[in-house]
This record gives structure tokens, sequence and C-alpha cells, in this order.
């Protein structure tokens, strides 16, 4: 009974800490229920949850949006690795245990993305500058043990989809996907040193050290498509409009 009541008011606590700050936390939302922990825990018991457990990696890097490419973030990916031509990454914006899933990158070899049509191809960005410069890090992980993984994706191209624009302040997800563009050695692709310089200090590393030592090694591509990367050849971006249209009664088939 006693453990009962420490529990109880142990919950107490936390549920009066969290009403008190939940006008600033995004989502809004009210503060978990004792059985709802119960639900959740029994359902991770029962469950296999399998896709989730193949995350393997946790990269942190940066991305630009497309439509506005001053707009600058960290990102979080939580990488799954389906075969070695295909990657997919659940995309938050912090690694913390309340950080917000924002969004989703998938990444391609090279050999899968010189089969796509030419106008699928301008949604794609190259991956080579981000990690020759450091800035595509795996926190805590050596340099040393990294590398292998670090030569494979110099090659792919990714195409990453922001659902939730938390960098603007938004509490919720809103408005249509926003299309990412990767860090590039030029103008607008560069990262403002100040974000980049936060994350440094928070891991403890060094990615101008990076650069200058480990990185110098990995072989870039002998070449990148110009399909990808779009912006740079033609200053041209890509956004989602939504606008209302006819319901389809008859799908097409296939």
């Amino acid at each position: 009974m006693k453990a009962t009541s420490h529990i109880y008011t142990t919950w107490q606590k936390v549920q009066g800490r969290d009403e008190a700050s939940s006008h600033e936390e995004i989502p809004p939302g009210r503060p978990m229920s004792m059985e709802q922990h119960m639900v959740d825990k029994g359902a991770q018991m029962l469950q296999s949850l399998k896709p989730i457990k193949q995350m393997s990696q946790h990269v942190c890097t940066f991305a630009l949006y497309s439509h506005d490419m001053n707009r600058q973030i960290e990102t979080h990916h939580h990488v799954t690795r389906i075969n070695q031509d295909f990657l997919q990454c659940a995309v938050y914006d912090s690694d913390d245990s309340r950080g917000c899933l924002i969004g989703v990158e998938y990444i391609i070899s090279d050999r899968l993305f010189e089969n796509l049509d030419p106008e699928e191809q301008k949604l794609w960005h190259s991956h080579a500058y981000e990690i020759k410069s450091g800035l595509w890090v795996s926190p805590r992980v050596p340099e040393m043990v990294a590398r292998p993984e670090l030569e494979n994706l110099a090659k792919p191209y990714g195409k990453f989809w922001c659902t939730w624009q938390t960098d603007r302040g938004d509490k919720l997800p809103r408005g249509p996907p926003a299309l990412m563009m990767s860090p590039q050695p030029v103008n607008l692709g560069m990262v403002k040193p100040a974000l980049v310089q936060k994350r440094d200090d928070k891991y403890n590393i060094s990615t101008d050290e990076a650069t200058k030592t480990t990185r110098l090694e990995i072989n870039e591509p002998e070449w990148i498509n110009p399909q990808a990367d779009y912006w740079k050849q033609h200053g041209k971006c890509f956004a989602i409009d939504v606008e209302p249209v006819e319901m389809k009664r008859m799908a097409p088939f296939p």
C-alpha cells in the first residue's frame, strides 16, 4: 500500500509540473495518465514493433528548406537500412525523449537514382559535400568506426519531406509538406556557422577538425547527376500548394 501511495504521490508531482509548463510545450496536450502509461507498457511487452527495432543508427546533420534556403535546421535521422541500395529515415528535430517527428528522408544508391525519370530526380539532393565537410555525423560513434558507412553515403541521393515545421514555432503539423535540400559549398547552401557550433558544442566534436583530417580521405563521387540539387544549376525550387480538386469516382487501374 505504501508503494502504491508513493507512486501516486510522485505521479501527482510530475503531473503538476507538466501542467505548469504545458503552455510552452510542442505539441500542446494534457499529461499522459497513469492508465495510458500502463497500456503503452503492456503493448510494448506484447507487440513486436519490428519496423522500429530495425532503426540502427542516429545521424545528426542539417537541412535547408527548398523554398526558403535561409531557413536552416538541425536534424536527427534515425536510420533503417533496408538493403545496400535503400535507406529510410525517421527525422526528428532533436534527440531527446520529447523530440518531434518532423519528416522522412529516403536515401538511395546512385545506381537506383540513375533509373529515375529526370522530373523525379529534381526532387533529390546529393550527400557528398555533407559527408566530406563533416556536417553529417553519428553522435558518440568514433570517426574510425563510422568511416565505412560514411564512405557508403558519399555517393547516394536523398529525398527529404518535412511535415512539421517546428523551427517556425508550429505547435502542431500544419500545411503541406516542404521539400528539403542538403547543405552545399555555394552561396545559399552554406550552413550558418552558429548552427554548426551549437551542434558541435552539444556533442563535444569539431566539424572543422573532421574536415581537415578524417574526412579528407573519403573519396568524392566521380560524378554527381546535375538533376539533383536542382537549385544550384537553375535557381529554381519546388514547393507544394494545396488546392481543391474534383474527386475521382472511378480510380484508374493500375
